[in-house]
């Protein structure tokens, strides 16, 4: 283990709460480009934000202060969504997307937050399905905004239009969506970046960094099950039997009535015999 992939591991160990989103955001870019100052990026944030709250009155709303953030980071500083190119893995990557300004929803989202936060808003992200959001409280009640384009407000109606264009034009209750704005937890935000480039790097057959994006995914959750069989998977393709190997095993010992339960047995005794053979 690396020592950032240790730094890494000992971050998401601790209590939620006492996670830095941000550390954790260049942590993961980290595998990519190992000379990373993460200080200075972290710096970076702490700079973005002192800038704007120099001009913020003392006794400014919560409602005008997300205005004032909407203005410093979309109009002033030129953060967008990258639309253009939206699985360019540097798109996940806090580092780049703070030299590039310019993001998918996840990570737009975690710069939005770590500004937000710093200049005492109460901000959080929402694990909306196909599109990352933010929701900030304000005095009478919260708002639902998209750093993904310009951090427009969306209204409920905006949000049951986005469900129903996922779900093939059904209707969706109004306590359906309402269940899908919950607060995202650092870890649950952490995740939902390292399976964007699971999913990236795994489409383009890019194992090695498939690899070490899975191996960051189980230290997020050790428990997930279907993570081991994932990364069996990639080790398989490497051609790094043992490995797999074990990671199968884990998880028919997490899940052995899973669906795929019987296939994977199958390469469970295929790889025991091809290993043997390999001592």
């Amino acid at each position: 283990m690396t020592p950032q992939a240790e730094r890494y591991a000992n971050l998401v160990s601790g209590a939620d709460e006492e996670i830095n989103l941000a550390e954790g955001a260049l942590l993961i870019a980290s595998d990519e480009y190992v000379n990373l100052d993460i200080a200075a990026y972290l710096a970076r944030l702490d700079q973005l934000a002192a800038s704007l709250k120099r001009r913020l009155r003392p006794d400014i709303s919560p409602a005008d202060t997300i205005l004032a953030l909407n203005r410093f980071l979309f109009e002033e500083q030129g953060f967008t969504g990258n639309a253009a190119d939206y699985y360019d893995p540097r798109n996940s990557f806090l580092n780049e997307v703070l030299d590039r300004k310019c993001g998918i929803p996840i990570t737009l989202a975690v710069v939005y937050v770590e500004i937000g936060r710093r200049i005492g808003l109460t901000v959080q992200g929402v694990s909306f399905p196909g599109h990352f959001l933010v929701k900030c409280l304000l005095r009478n009640g919260t708002v639902i905004l998209d750093p993904f384009t310009r951090g427009a407000s969306l209204s409920f109606d905006d949000l049951k239009e986005r469900i129903k264009s996922l779900h093939g034009g059904a209707e969706p209750a109004r306590s359906v969506v309402a269940s899908m704005l919950d607060g995202a937890s650092n870890k649950e935000i952490l995740l939902r970046m390292l399976r964007n480039l699971k999913s990236i790097y795994t489409h383009h057959k890019d194992w090695m960094r498939a690899l070490s994006t899975m191996d960051r995914i189980v230290s997020t959750v050790p428990d997930a099950a279907e993570e081991y069989r994932d990364r069996g998977m990639i080790y398989l393709n490497l051609e790094c039997f043992r490995a797999a190997l074990f990671d199968f095993q884990a998880y028919l010992k997490m899940l052995p009535a899973a669906q795929d339960a019987r296939d994977v047995r199958s390469k469970v005794a295929e790889l025991a015999a091809l290993t043997s053979r390999l001592n």
